[in-house]
């Protein structure tokens, strides 16, 4: 008589079950995040145009055509991913993110993902007229479009609460890469465009996108729940200081200097509000509760990456 018959042998390990991205927001952080991804992720992006399918394929992700301005088209998003990785801005107006609300919307027809990882924006903060900030201060923002970066953080939480999801909140500065389109100094020195002089200069915060990439995939795999984190380097300099750098770097120009008085009669309301508030930020909790070491923790160095 066999030892089985009365000692049966235990089951095989089933195989761990497939992770299940749903990037919302795919664009050149989305498509950098999917060159970190470990293997063995399903991942699905989340785009409005179609002409976006072909090239988000190619990258490895599986297109699903829906709008966060149109609740109806994100009905297949429910029970879709395990995991969810939420890029998309607001819309441009509005004291509410209601493409966030739209979003959560959708999830909660079905399974909630187990974790969900947002990108808001260090703009929650406001003005701290220069001071060193952490994750514990107070959020005043200022302009609408921080507000309802607010609001997006606030409904997040209470989703996560309801729900169980894991969720998670990236508080991002200025994102640059030399790759990335429009988002390199160098395209606004050759404009010519002003800074302001050094007596009213503002400290501004950074994080190259690849970095940004990165951390968006540890907080995936590792952010304790609940948690809020300053994505950005380890850089200190003033907005002036930044593009007078990256001048002397490329070998350009170095843009010129003018008062606040005169910035409010040359730049755009959109470039007044990157002037109108001055924080430092402190990234220990990301590299401690993330075990990130940053490729690029010095501008000197991210400016040139790539080129």
């Amino acid at each position: 008589m066999s030892m089985s018959k009365h000692f049966p042998l235990p089951d095989a390990p089933q195989p761990a079950a497939r992770p299940r991205l749903l990037i919302v927001g795919c664009g050149d952080v989305g498509m950098r995040v999917l060159r970190s991804l470990p293997a063995g992720w399903q991942v699905y992006a989340l785009t409005s145009s179609p002409s976006r399918c072909q090239v988000l394929r190619a990258a490895g992700a599986s297109p699903l055509l829906g709008n966060l301005d149109h609740a109806p088209s994100l009905r297949r998003l429910a029970g879709l991913a395990t995991h969810v990785l939420h890029l998309a801005p607001p819309q441009a107006s509005g004291a509410q993110d209601l493409r966030t609300r739209r979003l959560l919307q959708a999830l909660r027809r079905g399974r909630a993902p187990q974790v969900l990882v947002y990108a808001s924006t260090t703009g929650v903060y406001g003005d701290a007229q220069g001071a060193w900030l952490n994750e514990t201060a107070a959020l005043r923002p200022r302009s609408d479009r921080a507000h309802r970066r607010v609001d997006a953080e606030l409904v997040l939480r209470r989703f996560g609460s309801e729900t169980g999801a894991h969720v998670s909140v990236l508080r991002v500065p200025g994102i640059y890469a030399w790759d990335r389109e429009g988002g390199h100094p160098r395209e606004r020195l050759a404009r010519g465009t002003p800074v302001l002089e050094a007596a009213d200069d503002v400290f501004t915060n950074h994080i190259h996108a690849d970095d940004l990439a990165r951390v968006c995939v540890r907080a995936l795999l590792r952010a304790p729940v609940g948690r809020c984190f300053n994505v950005c380097d380890d850089t200190q300099l003033r907005m002036g200081e930044y593009f007078d750098l990256a001048a002397d770097l490329c070998g350009l120009p170095r843009p010129p200097r003018i008062s606040r008085a005169q910035a409010r009669e040359q730049l755009s309301p959109m470039q007044l509000s990157f002037m109108a508030e001055s924080r430092r930020l402190l990234n220990a909790r990301m590299k401690r509760e993330l075990g990130l070491r940053l490729r690029y923790a010095d501008v000197r160095v991210g400016l040139l990456a790539g080129r």
